[in-house]
């Protein structure tokens, strides 16, 4: 048998950027929640995948929507990471953001926006998987924050 907290800390060697992906619930409450899963999946036709915990008080609203945001995070934006990450009525207090063409939050000062119309979600062990087509994306300058080790990080020097 594996052991969970051990297989994590290896897991956590892998370097990732930091996501916070966005919805609206069908009471209209924007819905967010950070996510380092986040993956290119395919350009033709441009899919993007990600994943959810089982046990997430946010999974039924990401399983019943259509569409969602994936808001890639800037080096600036370590703050907006941890706030997502934690349970709180309203996330979105106090975070700059705008709505897009579907009602949907975009995080101001990102360094990438993903519009995405979901095409597909699967349990899988404890988290289920969610398969997205890109119908829209922005890219801006600025560059991405880093997550390693349980840490945040910023790029270093090209090789």
């Amino acid at each position: 048998m594996l052991d969970s907290r051990v297989l994590r800390t290896a897991l956590g060697q892998f370097a990732t950027g930091i996501t916070v992906v966005t919805t609206r619930a069908d009471s209209g409450q924007f819905v967010g929640l950070t996510v380092n899963s986040f993956s290119a999946l395919s350009l033709e036709p441009p899919l993007i995948l990600w994943s959810l915990r089982v046990s997430s008080p946010s999974l039924a609203v990401f399983e019943g929507a259509e569409r969602f945001v994936v808001n890639v995070l800037a080096e600036a934006q370590v703050e907006v990471s941890r706030r997502f990450a934690l349970p709180q009525a309203d996330k979105f207090d106090g975070v700059p953001h705008a709505e897009n063409a579907w009602g949907l939050p975009l995080l101001h000062g990102a360094a990438a926006w993903f519009e995405c119309r979901k095409v597909s979600q699967q349990m899988a062990g404890d988290h289920c998987l969610f398969i997205a087509e890109v119908e829209r994306f922005t890219l801006s300058e600025a560059a991405p924050l880093l997550f390693h080790a349980g840490g945040y990080f910023t790029l270093g020097s090209r090789l």
